[in-house]
């Protein structure tokens, strides 16, 4: 009894000592609404059961649930491959999704592979963008020439429980700087601050009007700043053959 005791006590103390962790990931920009949809796609690569959580949110930071799941909680087999459509049909807009891996071991290393795809019809064509995982960050910012991001959009999205801020530059190109800080800062000639709640996606053109150069400063525990190129987009053509006909009709 005594040496069961001690190696009951062992296997407590090394369960202690790996505990494992939490490997997660946010899809961003995912549209959802009458015309558009989106796909969360979750691949297990590897040789053993997966366990894991996928959290979708609303533009506004509201939970969105996902087509086929009744719960958060996924349970992907080794080579297993699933896919989930955001379950969105009484608004339209853009949101985003965190998927959290559970790693058990410090010595195992992640093995979901995880895409996205969003999907919208407009007329008689059929616009795909995928989406490409992000990784949030603590305060991040950006600054560019416009020249170079004509259509962009610059995506932000708040992944933690805490408010954060936005402020927004857009500038004409001309500088100014101060004694006491001699490096040269853009003057904006249309600036804005915006407070993005709790879980909540934000997306703002780079370019307003005649401006040249847009700069972008956030505030915030965990964001995700990712720039969005129309470029990225696939088309293709749908067109309705009058002629076929169906058991005589």
């Amino acid at each position: 009894m005594a040496r069961i005791l001690v190696l009951i006590l062992m296997a407590a103390w090394l369960h202690a000592a790996d505990p494992g962790r939490v490997v997660t990931s946010i899809l961003p920009s995912l549209d959802y609404g009458s015309a558009c949809w989106s796909t969360v796609t979750l691949n297990n690569l590897g040789d053993r059961e997966v366990t894991v959580e996928i959290e979708g949110h609303r533009a506004g930071g509201g939970l969105i649930g996902l087509a086929g799941l009744d719960e958060m909680v996924v349970h992907l087999k080794p080579g297993e491959r699933v896919s989930h459509r955001l379950e969105v049909v009484d608004e339209a807009g853009v949101g985003w999704v965190k998927v959290r891996e559970r790693v058990p071991l410090p010595i195992l290393s992640p093995v979901v592979a995880i895409s996205g795809l969003s999907e919208c019809t407009v007329q008689n064509q059929l616009r795909s963008t995928p989406r490409q995982l992000s990784y949030p960050t603590r305060n991040p910012w950006f600054s560019g020439d416009v020249k170079e991001m004509q259509g962009d959009m610059i995506s932000v999205v708040n992944t933690s429980e805490r408010a954060a801020q936005a402020s927004l530059c857009y500038s004409s190109g001309n500088l100014y700087s101060v004694p006491t800080a001699p490096e040269l800062k853009l003057v904006c000639s249309k600036a804005f601050e915006v407070l993005i709640p709790p879980y909540a996606a934000r997306q703002f053109p780079v370019q307003r009007e005649d401006s040249t150069h847009f700069g972008i400063k956030t505030l915030g525990d965990a964001i995700v700043l990712e720039m969005l190129r129309p470029i990225e987009t696939g088309i293709k053509f749908y067109t309705v053959d009058s002629t076929v006909k169906f058991e005589g009709q």
